[in-house]
């Protein structure tokens, strides 16, 4: 990144929009994040509402923000539906080491988590072989688990890109945060179809999840951006 900015300096007249926590710099460098809180929010209570146990995994790449944030959301939803759920974090400190997010998931397992929020690859693996579930984040992976996660918040890159792209093409772009257009209010995020878990959710709590669905589109469920590293509840 800082790589980027430098030579965003160099090339005023260029368009750059960059990945990052960080600010825009003026005058030509935009910055994006995923901000999927709110149907990482939703995929909690989802979370929270098919655990028998109350005790649900989550593993991690590295506590960044962009971790943290949806981490902490889906924390908060899956407590919205059910007080009792307790938490266990971990962070793998790589990107892409399915074996050791596996790992990972396996030891959750076996201390009794029963639902896992596969933020990483491997995590679904893990569940699908222990007979648990899993909640996705990103992307719908449920086509190649579809015994084992249950719902997904799904990231859509398009409203940002195709706002940059706008602006290139009538030069209006500027330095700006694009953060917002990765909202469910933009469309930038959503929660996936429930698919293969449509009719074993328990419908009071696909009720639940639909009206805060709703009250988030309509502005008046606002999820909290918390930052701040998730930490372990489970005793």
């Amino acid at each position: 990144e800082a790589a980027a900015r430098k030579i965003a300096k160099e090339f005023p007249k260029v368009a750059f929009l960059m990945g990052s926590s960080g600010k825009p710099q003026a005058p030509n460098f935009s910055v994006f994040d995923n901000y999927i809180q709110e149907p990482a929010y939703l995929s909690g209570m989802i979370a929270g509402g098919v655990t028998k146990s109350n005790k649900i995994g989550m593993v991690g790449g590295y506590p960044i923000p962009e971790v943290n944030r949806l981490m902490n959301a889906f924390m908060a939803g899956a407590k919205a539906v059910n007080p009792k759920a307790e938490f266990s974090v971990s962070f793998i400190n790589s990107w892409f080491d399915p074996p050791k997010a596996k790992e990972a998931a396996f030891a959750m397992i076996d201390k009794g988590a029963d639902v896992l929020y596969a933020e990483r690859f491997g995590v679904s693996d893990a569940a699908k072989e222990k007979g648990k579930l899993a909640i996705g984040n990103v992307i719908n992976t449920q086509d190649k688990y579809p015994d084992t996660v249950v719902a997904s918040a799904l990231w859509n890159f398009e409203p940002t890109a195709d706002r940059a792209i706008k602006l290139v093409k009538e030069a209006k772009f500027t330095a700006e945060d694009y953060g917002q257009y990765s909202m469910m209010k933009h469309k930038g995020s959503e929660l996936a179809p429930l698919g293969t878990f449509e009719k074993k959710v328990p419908a009071d709590v696909v009720a639940k999840m639909r009206a805060a669905e709703k009250s988030i589109q309509d502005g008046k469920l606002v999820v909290k951006v918390d930052d701040n590293q998730p930490k372990s509840t489970a005793k």
